[in-house]
Parts: structure tokens; sequence; C-alpha cells
């Protein structure tokens, strides 16, 4: 479909033309949803929360491991696992991993994890789950989940 510049008018009015003229014209409007912070949540996902909790832990796992320039095998040897489950991980697939096995595996990687209960702000609706912490890669730093 071509993308159509619309310019001197607002959205509202290009969307008031007909559902004919627009394909006629060959393009579609692109509709934006603003994101809740958890692409779990976003795309539907039950339990929207611990798996952005586990996915901010298996980042900071893997950039450890590629900090390290560690193989998949030696990754593996470390962690007391396979290399199979090692790659499982480091490619996003963490159905086979509870937090707490995740949170083991810093802990054979020399990290300290900390977890902190605290009272939420009146302020907030929903009380909250984070995964914070110093990761070399860019990637996620800090992570908030809502609950």
């Amino acid at each position: 479909m071509k993308e159509l510049i619309w310019i001197s008018s607002s959205r509202r009015d290009l969307r008031a033309f007909p559902d004919s003229v627009k394909e006629a014209m060959g393009f579609a409007m692109r509709e934006h949803t603003k994101s809740t912070g958890n692409v779990f949540e976003d795309l539907g996902f039950p339990q929207s929360d611990e798996l952005l909790a586990k996915a901010a832990l298996a980042n900071q796992i893997a950039s450890i491991v590629l900090h390290r320039h560690l193989t998949q095998t030696e990754a593996a040897a470390v962690l007391g696992t396979t290399q199979p489950k090692v790659s499982e991980l480091l490619a996003g697939r963490l159905s086979g991993f509870s937090m707490e096995r995740l949170i083991r595996f810093l802990n054979a990687l020399d990290r300290d994890v900390q977890i902190v209960v605290s009272p939420k702000p009146r302020s907030r609706e929903n009380a909250m789950l984070r995964v914070s912490g110093h990761s070399r890669s860019a990637r996620l730093n800090d992570v908030a989940c809502s609950g």
C-alpha cells in the first residue's frame, strides 16, 4: 500500500473519507496504541508482569554471558545446565525457566539479587513488580511491571 502524506488538515478529516475512496487510493490508516510499558500486557498475555520480569532477568544473564565472551557450552557449565537450555535462554524462549531459576543463574554468574518489598504509593492504582540492574547492554536496565 502507498503511504499518504496528509497536509493542512487533521487525521480526523482523513478518517472521514469513505473506505472505498481510501482503498481506491491504495492506502490504509495506521492506527497507533500507546504502550503500557509492558509489551506482554499490550499483546494481551496473561501474567504479563511475570513475563516482563523474566525477560529482564534473562537480559541481565545474556548481557553477562556476552560481556564475558562465554560460549553457550561454557555458560552452561557455569550455570549448571545444558547448552540447549542456554540456547533457549539466550533466544528469549523463557517458558521453561522460573524466576527462581533465573535468579540462581545470576547468582552463579556472581551477581547479587535483591528483592525489596515496599508499600505502593497512594498515587498509583496498582502495585508493581520491578526488576532493575546494571546491564552492560543498553537494551534493558530498568523494568517496572504493574499488576
